[in-house]
C-alpha cells in the first residue's frame, strides 16, 4: 500500500483511533501523539507489507506507542501497569476499530477540540487535526498560514485542554445542546473558507469544503434529532452542489448568471433537499434557514426565475434569529433583484452610515452592482475599484477589476 493509500485509511479511522485512545489514556494529546507515530511507521512498512485489517494495526501500534510514553512517565505508572497488563483492557482497545461503527467516542472529540475554552482559531485547528485526520501542511495550506502556525495552534489547544482539567466525555444532554452551537460553527467556519477563500489565487478550496461536509455527515449520524445539525449539512450540500459550475478551468470565477447549471452537482443537491426536509420537521434555525435559501437557488432554472421573494423572506427571518451585517447585505442582494435596486441601495446606505462592515470589500461590491443598475455610471466604477483594493482574495479581485474596467 502506496503513501495515499495510508493517508486515506487515516483519514477515515484518525477520529475512531484518537478518540478511542484518548477515552482509555486519559490524555488528549498523548492520544493524537501516539496515532501520528503510528502512521509514520505504517508510511514506512505498508508499502513492504500490507496489513490485513488497517485500521486494527493502526489502533494496535497507536496503543503501543502510548503505552510506551506511559512507562517513561514515572508519575503515571499505575496507568501504565493498567493498560499495560490488563487483558481486558487490551480487548476493548482493539474493539474501538470496527470500521463500520460509530460512537460517542467520536461525538465526545468533537466536543473537546471545540471546546470553549480554545480560542477559535485554535478550535478549527485542533478539529481539523483530530477529528478530520488532516495534516499541519494540509490545514496551513488551506488557510494561508505557516505550518509552524498550525502546529503552535494545535500544541495550544492541546496544552489548554490539559490545564483546563477538560474531561473526555460526552457533556450531559443540556450541556451538550448549549455547546453544540460551538461544534456547528467550527464546521461552519472550515466550509465558508473552502467555499471562498479568504485569499489567495483560488477561488475554491474544494477538499478543505468537502472535509467540512464529512465531519458535518458524521455530526448528523451521531445526533440525529438535531435540527440544526442537518441544516447546517443542507447548506453545506447545496452550496457545494454549485462546485463544479462557479470557476473555469484556469481557475477563474464564473458568476451565478454566468453559470451552466447542467454541471450543478445533483445527486449533491438531492442529498441537501433531503437534509433539510429533515430539519424543516422541527422548525429552521440559522443554518436551516441558510440551507433554504440555498435550496432556492437550486431549484431555479435560471437566476430570472429563481424565487426571489422567497428568498427575500428567507433573510428576513433569518435576521430575526441571527441578526448580522451580512445578513442584512444578502437581504439587500435579494430585494435587489425582486423589487429593483434603489430599495437595495437604502439598505447598504443604511449600513455603511451604521459602519458595520467597515473595511470589508462585500459593501463596495454590492453598492457598485447597484449603483450600475441605476445608471450612475462613474459612482459604480469607483465603489467596484475601492471593492478592488480591499479584496485579499486574487481572483475575486480580477473580477471586481473586470467589472470597473467595463464601465468605462
Amino acid at each position: 500500500m502506496d503513501a495515499a493509500g495510508v493517508e486515506a485509511v487515516w483519514r477515515i479511522e484518525s477520529a475512531r483511533i484518537v478518540a478511542a485512545l484518548t477515552r482509555f489514556t486519559g490524555d488528549f494529546g498523548l492520544a493524537e501523539d501516539a496515532a501520528q507515530e503510528a502512521v509514520a511507521e505504517a508510511l514506512v512498512s505498508w508499502p513492504l507489507a500490507a496489513p490485513a485489517n488497517p485500521a486494527g494495526w493502526l489502533m494496535a501500534t497507536a496503543r503501543r506507542r502510548a503505552v510506551d510514553a506511559i512507562r517513561r512517565r514515572t508519575t503515571l505508572q499505575d496507568r501504565y501497569a493498567l493498560l499495560a497488563a490488563d487483558p481486558a483492557v487490551g480487548s476493548a482497545v482493539d474493539e474501538e476499530v470496527d470500521p463500520d461503527r460509530i460512537d460517542d467516542d467520536v461525538l465526545a472529540l468533537m466536543f473537546v477540540s471545540c471546546h470553549p475554552v480554545l480560542s477559535p482559531e485554535v478550535r478549527v485547528a485542533l478539529t481539523l487535526r483530530v477529528v478530520g485526520g488532516l495534516s499541519s501542511a494540509e490545514i496551513a495550506r488551506a488557510f494561508l498560514v505557516s505550518v509552524p502556525t498550525v502546529q503552535a495552534r494545535i500544541t495550544r489547544g492541546k496544552k489548554t485542554i490539559a490545564a483546563a482539567g477538560v474531561p473526555f466525555e460526552l457533556p450531559a444532554a443540556g450541556e451538550r445542546r448549549e455547546r453544540l452551537g460551538g461544534v456547528l460553527s467550527v464546521l461552519y467556519v472550515i466550509f465558508t473558507e473552502g467555499s471562498t477563500a479568504t485569499s489567495g489565487d483560488r477561488l475554491l478550496r474544494p477538499e478543505v469544503a468537502y472535509e467540512a461536509i464529512r465531519l458535518a455527515r458524521t455530526l448528523a449520524a451521531l445526533q440525529p434529532d438535531e435540527p440544526e445539525v442537518h441544516g447546517l449539512l443542507a447548506l453545506f450540500e447545496l452550496t457545494a452542489a454549485r462546485f463544479p459550475a462557479r470557476t473555469a478551468p484556469d481557475g477563474s470565477p464564473i458568476l451565478l448568471e454566468h453559470q451552466d447549471r447542467r454541471r450543478w452537482d445533483f445527486a449533491a443537491i438531492r442529498r441537501g433537499s433531503a437534509a433539510l426536509a429533515r430539519a424543516s420537521a422541527r422548525g429552521l434555525g440559522p443554518y436551516g434557514l441558510q440551507a433554504a435559501i440555498a435550496a432556492a437557488h437550486a431549484s431555479a432554472p435560471s437566476v430570472e426565475a429563481t424565487d426571489w421573494d422567497r428568498i427575500v423572506v428567507l433573510y428576513e427571518a433569518l435576521g430575526r434569529v441571527a441578526p448580522s451585517p451580512v445578513v442584512e447585505l444578502n437581504r439587500a442582494v435579494a430585494v435587489a433583484m425582486a423589487s429593483g435596486p434603489a430599495q437595495a441601495l437604502a439598505i447598504v446606505d443604511e449600513l455603511i452610515a451604521s459602519d458595520r462592515l467597515a473595511g470589508s470589500h462585500l459593501v463596495p461590491t454590492v453598492r457598485g452592482e447597484l449603483l450600475a443598475r441605476l445608471g450612475r455610471r462613474p459612482e459604480a466604477r469607483a465603489e467596484l475599484e475601492l471593492a478592488a483594493r480591499l479584496c485579499p482574495n486574487q481572483r475575486e479581485r480580477s473580477v471586481l477589476l473586470d467589472k470597473a474596467a467595463t464601465l468605462g
